[in-house]
């Protein structure tokens, strides 16, 4: 645990005790602060109770009046669509509020560094596709060589429950909008940005808001060396903000969809194959086709990142191409669970919007796909040139007929996932992928894309087994 600094012998009110806010409130405790805590679950302030928390309500601005700082969990509201109530309440008796990402940043650092070799490092790593995954696999390389590491945010466990650093460790941390954006404190060495399509537009109000919380992580700390997926605008805007010129080599641009030139520093994929450019000239080269974990445009883009990352860390690209076979990818994200009779499963129940489902489509040939879910803002135009390799469509999800229509190949209203499977699995030929990339959250039928990716595999072994 990372006891949180500056805050001791001072009120703390910590709002949601999910895994992150209950994380916090123990740090807090840790760093010798009063924590008060509230959540709207009677069973999650039982749980804190049980920690030894006091828990009460916050329902006017004088039940702030001692409170030093309002902690909140990612998943409340604090702007739009329109704030939590509780933080309404904080923000008009003027009490700050904050995350648990940036307590993190205000307490990463203590006066141990100073007889460290080499100073600790953390990685930052946002964008609305393949953050997971960029991160997971910097994590992969750093271990394949031995270099004290440890992952965390979004991905595995809260911030707070990293242990402190030691000498020379990097600290790994996928960052989501829902955190960036609150954050008071950002101040990653490197930070990455995969690249950004429409996502939690209602609690941004809009592409804007959502690309400005992701910015914050780049324009509020300064890292010292920022990595910047470039196919789209807000990619190449955001790059040429934080450059001093063409040649300024602390912006690493990278690319999937061109060859990048230029004097400065680029890493970009094409034809499956990673290219380094440094100063106009080849700095290396690494066939990605072979390597298992990365299927696919989209993986070929999150490992142009990672590699980007690593280089800045020091680590030579045979280092980093030999990490890249052993990584096995990540559960829900084009992760193959099982191959029969000639036919591949794949599930990446994590492709929760339309430019994720569009990149998985495009990974594989003869695609038997099941798609649908709570559809979100944007429709499904997306998908149209994408599913040229898809053989047919099997629709799961509560208004499923309705997404059905909106597809451009031939598609079966299944309604759920053993339907589906059962159906896909019985009309599949040898040479032909099952592939779950849905384009649709998950919670008009799972509270998780993790409980429908597992419930995809369920399926697939029941059918297979027939």
């Amino acid at each position: 645990m990372i006891p949180v600094r500056g805050l001791a012998g001072l009120k703390v009110a910590v709002l949601g005790l999910g895994r992150s806010g209950l994380s916090a409130a123990r740090a807090l405790r840790e760093g010798g602060a009063e924590t008060m805590c509230w959540d709207d679950n009677p069973a999650a302030r039982d749980v804190a109770e049980v920690d030894g928390f006091q828990c009460a309500s916050f329902r006017s601005e004088q039940d702030f009046d001692e409170i030093a700082r309002l902690i909140v969990s990612p998943g409340i509201p604090h702007l739009y669509p329109t704030p939590n109530p509780v933080v309404a309440l904080a923000l008009a008796a003027g009490v700050p509020v904050d995350n648990d990402i940036g307590l993190f940043f205000q307490s990463f650092a203590t006066p141990q560094w100073d007889s460290f070799e080499t100073s600790p490092r953390v990685v930052a790593v946002t964008g609305s596709n393949g953050k997971s995954t960029t991160s997971a696999l910097i994590h992969h390389i750093l271990e394949h060589v031995n270099r004290p590491c440890q992952l965390a945010g979004n991905i595995g466990r809260g911030v707070l429950d990293l242990e402190p650093a030691v000498d020379g460790e990097v600290v790994v941390l996928e960052l989501s909008s829902y955190q960036t954006d609150l954050a008071r404190n950002l101040t990653p060495d490197v930070a990455v940005f995969t690249n950004l399509s429409p996502d939690h537009l209602d609690r941004h109000h809009g592409m804007g808001g959502y690309f400005a919380a992701k910015r914050r992580l780049f324009a509020e700390g300064g890292p010292d060396r920022a990595v910047i997926g470039v196919d789209e605008d807000e990619g190449r805007f955001l790059a040429g903000q934080l450059s001093q010129g063409p040649t300024d080599d602390r912006v690493i641009r990278v690319s999937v969809e061109r060859k990048l030139t230029g004097p400065g520093w680029q890493v970009f994929a094409r034809k499956g194959f990673l290219s380094e450019y440094r100063k106009g000239k080849q700095i290396a080269s690494i066939d990605l086709r072979s390597v298992a974990g990365l299927p696919g445009a989209h993986n070929h883009q999150n490992a142009c990142a990672a590699y980007a990352v690593c280089r800045t860390l020091g680590l030579a690209p045979k280092v980093i191409e030999a990490a890249f076979h052993s990584f096995g990818g990540l559960p829900h994200r084009s992760q193959t669970i099982a191959e029969h009779n000639g036919v591949r499963f794949v599930n990446d129940s994590k492709a929760t919007n339309v430019d994720s489902a569009a990149k998985a489509l495009t990974a594989f040939k003869n695609i038997r796909w099941i798609c649908g879910g709570l559809e979100k803002e944007g429709g499904l135009e997306g998908l149209a040139e994408a599913s040229s390799s898809v053989r047919k469509a099997y629709v799961i999800g509560r208004e499923a007929a309705g997404f059905a229509m909106q597809l451009n190949v031939e598609a079966e209203v299944c309604g759920t996932m053993e339907v589906a499977v059962a159906k896909a699995t019985a009309e599949a030929e040898e040479g032909d992928v099952v592939l779950l990339a849905p384009a649709a959250a998950s919670f008009d039928q799972y509270d998780s894309f993790e409980r429908r990716g597992d419930d995809f595999a369920a399926q697939v072994e029941k059918s297979i087994a027939r």
